[in-house]
């Protein structure tokens, strides 16, 4: 299997199915259709199936998936069966509101470490993290073998930080910041403009009073 040949709508999707099944084997139940999946996560049972088919056969016809079994294979797809440590540069309420969020150590991601360069920050604490001077990015991203990186500063300084990232030896960024990055082609990138969504949810929205 190659990554580049599975659509990234696939990928999406197989997170929302396993977080779904999650949710379902919590409960305790054993077995579920692609059907009950479907309706679960709000996709047709075809598509369910024809996800799942990218990565081989899974299931027994007539009775369904084991919810253990399916689970696993789709965290080890995803790549969640081992802890990744990420890295955040930008203290501000975003870069800290993510450093905080208990539903990235659940899913297998570690913050290990926060960075800033303002003076005032640097030395606070958020929960059990120290926010640290940003010159010692390169440090904790070798000590900790951190190879995700997030973006979460003004667009005039995400240029900077990227680069920054990049040669410390991080192979993926996450970009919150409103500028399109310039990356090496070996580098992951994954841009999450805030505006840029709710713009389009106003696009829809005027569109269905006009």
């Amino acid at each position: 299997m190659k990554a580049l040949k599975i659509p990234e709508a696939t990928i999406i999707r197989l997170s929302v199915y396993s977080r779904y099944l999650a949710q379902i084997k919590r409960k305790g139940i054993v077995t579920i259709s692609s059907g009950e999946i479907a309706r679960g996560v709000g996709v047709s049972s075809a598509q369910v199936r024809k996800d799942l088919a990218y990565f081989g056969e899974f299931g027994t016809r007539g009775v369904g998936y084991n919810v253990g079994e399916l689970y696993g294979y789709l965290m080890k797809i995803l790549g969640l069966t081992t802890q990744w440590p990420v890295v955040i540069v930008g203290a501000g309420k975003l870069g800290s509101a993510l450093a905080m969020y208990a539903g990235f150590l659940e899913r297998g991601f570690k913050v290990a470490g926060i960075f800033d360069n303002d003076p005032r920050k640097i030395g606070q604490k958020l929960d059990n993290l120290e926010i640290m001077d940003v010159h010692k990015l390169p440090e904790v991203v070798e000590t900790s073998k951190a190879s995700i990186g997030i973006v979460a500063v003004p667009a005039e300084v995400a240029q900077e930080v990227s680069d920054m990232m990049i040669r410390s030896g991080l192979k993926a960024i996450l970009n919150f910041s409103p500028r399109m990055l310039v990356i090496p082609d070996e580098v992951v990138m994954r841009n999450v403009d805030l505006s840029v969504n709710l713009e389009i949810l106003s696009f829809y929205l005027g569109a269905q009073k006009s």
